[in-house]
């Protein structure tokens, strides 16, 4: 029995102790990378960001559509696809920008180009997330504080992976963020969360929590063998307490599988009826919704009887830095595997870590080296 779209999972035939698990996590992975590599070619100065989100979801889409063909042992086809729509986020804007078709904003020359989405197979989710600056020269270096910012991230999330493993707590990840953070005079950016992923479930239960406060607190609890995680590092120049200017904006929702109402608009029903067929538990856009007026329509009943959740577009202060880097990870026996990469532009900063600690942890390799079997 699959548990579809549950947060439990009885036994180890869906986790990575299954040899076949780790390969349709990989192949996600395969197919993440892919469309991020040809969003980021695309990301040029003059291109449409809603262009470049509809590329990357139909990336995600031929790409998936090569793999799993076959009907699986039950006799059915194996799901695959879109995990997390293709989000453009820029400059001060810190996630979640998937606008319609019919969205005339285009890319400029030095803007920073937050790129996030995620991809499938058979409900094991891998997603991806990379920051670059659109500079007059390929070769040119970033530099100042999105270059700060953009390191910061990047060697946070290098501490974080190594953390990422069996008997170290959520809580010890979540500081060695919030230490790179304060070496490099950024902030964590609030609300950010690290995910385990299960089959079919994006957002799990148990979380790493980046930057607790008042509203938003974690209990601790402990990395375990044969999880997977969305390793998540948004780090900001500005003050880290992003938030929604304009709800509008709002265009990637989830379904609320543990909530159930019966809609009397039209509209709503119609929505709805494409939600629970096409996207049961994975986040969407309105983008992929077949006739988006009436779906706008639809959204309004549907959220006021919170059967969707829904991912704002979250934005800093104007003229905050924002970087934002996401992997994913395998936490297995001879180490972690990062399957989803953040490769990186040339940043030049003048800052770098300070703490020996991190330093000397970032310095480990994320996998031991197998060790030779003596000849016979």
């Amino acid at each position: 029995m699959s548990d579809y779209g549950s947060d439990v999972e009885d036994d180890s035939e869906h986790t990575l102790a299954n040899p076949a698990v780790v390969d349709k996590y990989k192949v996600a992975a395969e197919i993440a990378n892919k469309a991020l590599a040809a969003v980021l070619a695309a990301a040029v100065p003059g291109a449409k960001v809603c262009d470049l989100c509809a590329l990357g979801d139909k990336t995600v889409e031929a790409e998936a559509a090569k793999f799993y063909n076959k009907k699986d042992k039950d006799g059915n086809k194996i799901d695959k696809g879109i995990a997390f729509p293709t989000c453009v986020s820029v400059n001060n804007q810190v996630c979640h920008n998937s606008p319609l078709d019919d969205n005339t904003v285009v890319l400029e020359e030095g803007q920073a180009v937050k790129i996030d989405l995620g991809a499938h197979v058979d409900g094991y989710i891998a997603v991806v997330a990379n920051t670059v600056v659109l500079m007059g020269d390929a070769n040119a270096p970033v530099t100042g504080q999105q270059a700060d910012v953009m390191q910061a991230a990047i060697t946070a999330g290098e501490a974080a992976i190594r953390k990422l493993r069996p008997g170290s707590t959520n809580n010890e990840v979540a500081a060695a963020i919030a230490k790179v953070a304060e070496d490099f005079g950024v902030n964590v950016v609030e609300g950010v969360l690290t995910h385990a992923m299960k089959r079919f479930v994006i957002d799990g239960n148990k979380v790493v929590l980046h930057k607790s406060s008042p509203e938003l607190k974690a209990d601790e609890e402990t990395i375990a063998l044969n999880e997977v995680y969305a390793l998540d590092i948004v780090l900001s120049s500005g003050e880290g307490k992003p938030k929604m200017q304009d709800e509008k904006e709002t265009n990637v929702y989830k379904r609320a599988i543990e909530k159930n109402y019966k809609l009397k608009m039209q509209a709503s029903k119609q929505l709805f009826s494409q939600i629970t067929t096409r996207f049961p538990t994975m986040p969407f856009t309105m983008r992929a919704m077949t006739e988006t007026r009436g779906a706008r329509l639809g959204v309004v009943e549907c959220m006021s009887h919170e059967l969707l959740h829904e991912y704002p577009v979250l934005y800093e202060k104007s003229g905050d830095c924002v970087a934002h880097f996401k992997a994913t990870v395998l936490v297995m026996q001879n180490g972690n595997d990062r399957i989803t990469t953040w490769a990186h532009q040339p940043l030049q900063s003048d800052l770098e870590l300070t703490d020996e600690d991190l330093k000397a942890l970032i310095a480990q390799p994320l996998k031991s080296k197998k060790k030779k079997k003596p000849k016979a």
